[in-house]
């Protein structure tokens, strides 16, 4: 962001992630992948072949996802440049929530899910997330998604490093419109948003 003024959100745009928006993603994540090495892949794959894959094989397995014409994501973009990413997908795409007590599935409904929020540092705190949230579970509606459903982190420290955030805050999906459906954990609420 130049300067001190905020940037006008109304100016912002949302696409998926398609072969033709791969720079835009390349960009957005740099050379550290949004969060060290992540790629955006350590909900899709088993924990030992996430670490295994750090970096460049990351890299190439999201790349592999976005060329194959899955949409695993969307992004915000803002004058001609990405700013924000939303990674969402059918639940089952995310071997992560298979095993995860605290994150079953609440029912037997279909649910996208969530699992990842990237905001160029340089536009954090100024309300994007919450648009990006939005127009992510709208674009998901359009492909046919019910319920889209989210695992913000309740923050619990007073200046966490936004990398312990990266499945987004309750406040973000409040605003989005989705709704608190159970708790298993104090600091992990499951959040939906119903079309």
């Amino acid at each position: 962001m130049q300067g001190d003024a905020a940037p006008d959100l109304s100016r912002l745009k949302f696409h998926w992630a398609t072969p033709a928006r791969w720079d835009d993603v390349a960009e957005l994540f740099g050379e550290r992948g949004a969060c060290g090495g992540c790629w955006c892949m350590a909900w899709r794959l088993r924990h030992r072949d996430w670490v295994a894959g750090k970096g460049a094989k990351n890299r190439r397995a999201l790349k592999r996802l976005i060329t194959s014409g899955e949409r695993p994501g969307v992004l915000a973009c803002l004058d001609g440049g990405a700013v924000g990413w939303c990674a969402l997908a059918p639940r089952e795409a995310y071997v992560h929530l298979e095993r995860s007590r605290v994150l079953m599935p609440v029912d037997d409904r279909p649910v996208w899910s969530v699992s990842c929020l990237f905001i160029l540092r340089s536009h954090r705190r100024l309300g994007i997330a919450s648009r990006l949230l939005e127009a992510a579970a709208r674009m998901a509606a359009a492909r046919g998604a019910r319920v889209v459903e989210g695992y913000p982190v309740v923050n619990r420290m007073p200046k966490a490093p936004d990398a312990f955030l990266w499945t987004g805050v309750p406040s973000a999906f409040i605003k989005a419109g989705f709704r608190e459906v159970a708790r298993r954990s104090p600091v992990r609420p499951i959040m939906r948003r119903e079309e």
